[in-house]
């Protein structure tokens, strides 16, 4: 029933069921079996059918496809379990909003925490791209995603330099408590009843225009593009980028206003600002758009953040293609110029001499001179920048992918369970599947993709799912079993490898 808050239904789920249906946070991290019948004998971990928060035949359809395709067995249940799962755990609610019965919504959490992240959302649909096309049936991945892209766009229009959000109003779903940021001091202030958390993060917007693009290139369907909000959300968002763009300093040296300003009572320093909550100066005059926090909602050293400022430029590029179908000229060309800018303003100021592996591109940097050699395993990373569809220059990215796997990039971590990037967010020594994911994604060598899916298929402590992350020395230390994004991910690279290089699915790893 469209609007309802009490009868609405999840692909013809009664939420009265799924409410009956065990929390799949403690699901998850238990073994169920059948156990694959592989090595590593790994858990079946899809919850029940009657438990899935959305059916889709023609996932189960690939599943199926994928079983003669895969050899290994344990690889096979890695890639059921995997796949399939933000549909099956984490569509919490869809509808239509009160004010337009026609407005699809969808609030997609990432896993544990009932909350929705532009990026995360924005990428767990990213997964299910080879099922994307037209389609005005309301149980299609085609819904699935304009209501991803219409909440999305009311979260912008609402609290745009926000990156985590509350359900809507309209699923009758309560909002969920956050107790780390209830004594965060941030400018512009927001509601707790709209906002989870209040990271200003450029790859968030860069989402809202990850996803649109993905939708809009499948379909074709630009009129969805006009009938609702999205318009107004991309202004939205340009102007935050656009401010955003703003130093520490004027031209006279006065210190400028800032836009945005985060400061939290924490002993992580990850979680807050130095400087009153305006983090480290930024230069003037580099053209690029400053960023509070990583996409690990970890807060920056340098605010220029390249990784971000290449996913922002690559997406804008296609998002000046649906405004022009739109009739909107001028905004398409404001997209446009604003991505081609940003694409020099990287290729100038952030790539940097290193004295060991020559050009490549930094983390971060203020515009000063300074720069943040590393990678952290969270996209956008400099690791995935072709993944993003960003131009890179070949030979300085190839650099940079040197460094970023090996001992020279502070946060690969090395060992004999799993050898990856990780990041401050869970610290030194724990490595992140998705990193290894990333780094198939973003290879041609035959053995260093078999190597990273054996790797991966060790680190789930037979529990069958990616974790967020997991200890370099020890696979049952583990943060996170349930992270839908991750798990969306390796699936999604799985059917890469089987268009790329099915022959890889074919190998053995018993």
């Amino acid at each position: 029933m469209r609007g309802s808050r009490t009868l609405t239904l999840l692909s013809g789920i009664p939420l009265l069921a799924l409410a009956q249906c065990p929390d799949y946070s403690g699901y998850s991290a238990q073994k169920h079996e059948p156990l694959s019948s592989g090595k590593y004998k790994l858990s079946y971990a899809r919850p029940s059918e009657e438990c899935r928060t959305f059916k889709s035949q023609g996932v189960e359809d690939i599943i199926s496809r994928l079983e003669s395709k895969i050899k290994d067995p344990d690889l096979y249940r890695l890639f059921s379990n995997s796949y399939p799962n933000t549909l099956d755990t984490a569509i919490k609610w869809k509808g239509y909003a009160t004010n337009n019965s026609d407005e699809e919504l969808t609030f997609v959490i990432t896993g544990d925490i009932n909350a929705m992240w532009l990026r995360d959302s924005a990428n767990q649909m990213q997964s299910y791209l080879p099922l994307l096309n037209a389609s005005t049936d309301p149980n299609s991945i085609a819904s699935l995603y304009r209501g991803v892209i219409n909440l999305q766009a009311r979260y912008l229009l609402e609290s745009p330099y926000c990156n985590s959000f509350q359900p809507p109003v309209e699923s009758g779903i309560g909002a969920a408590p956050n107790p780390s940021a209830s004594d965060d001091i941030v400018y512009p202030g927001y509601s707790d009843d709209f906002v989870f958390e209040c990271k200003y993060e450029l790859d968030s917007l860069a989402a809202f225009l990850e996803v649109s693009s993905n939708y809009y290139n499948a379909t074709g369907d630009s009129a969805f593009f006009g009938k609702f909000q999205w318009v107004q959300a991309i202004e939205a968002l340009l102007k935050v980028a656009e401010d955003m763009k703003r130093p520490t300093y004027g031209e006279d040296g006065a210190v400028l206003a800032n836009p945005y300003t985060f400061s939290r009572f924490t002993r992580r320093s990850t979680e807050t600002f130095s400087n009153d909550g305006a983090g480290n100066p930024t230069a003037n005059g580099t053209g690029l758009i400053r960023s509070g926090f990583r996409p690990s909602d970890d807060s920056t050293i340098f605010q220029l953040f390249i990784p971000a400022n290449m996913m922002f430029s690559a997406y804008l590029s296609s998002t000046s293609e649906i405004l022009s179908k739109l009739g909107n000229t001028e905004l398409a060309q404001r997209t446009a110029d604003l991505s081609n800018s940003l694409r020099a303003a990287i290729e100038k100021h952030g790539v940097v001499e290193h004295p060991k592996f020559g050009k490549i591109y930094a983390f971060e940097v203020d515009g000063f001179g300074s720069a943040t050699i590393m990678d952290d395993a969270n996209i956008p990373s400099l690791l995935s920048t072709p993944f993003l569809g960003y131009p890179v220059d070949m030979q300085t990215y190839k650099n940079t992918r040197s460094l970023i796997l090996s001992a020279s990039n502070p946060y690969y971590m090395r060992g004999p369970a799993i050898s990856a990037v990780g990041g401050p967010h869970t610290g030194p020594g724990l490595a992140w599947p998705m990193a290894s994911i990333v780094r198939i994604l973003t290879s041609d060598d035959d053995e260093e993709i078999v190597g990273e899916l054996k790797q991966l298929l060790g680190s789930t402590a037979g529990l069958g799912l990616m974790h967020e992350s997991v200890n370099s020395w020890d696979a049952n230390w583990w943060s996170r079993q349930w992270f839908s994004w991750a798990n969306g991910l390796f699936g999604q690279m799985i059917l890469d490898l089987e268009d790329r290089k099915p022959h890889l699915l074919e190998v053995s790893f018993q």
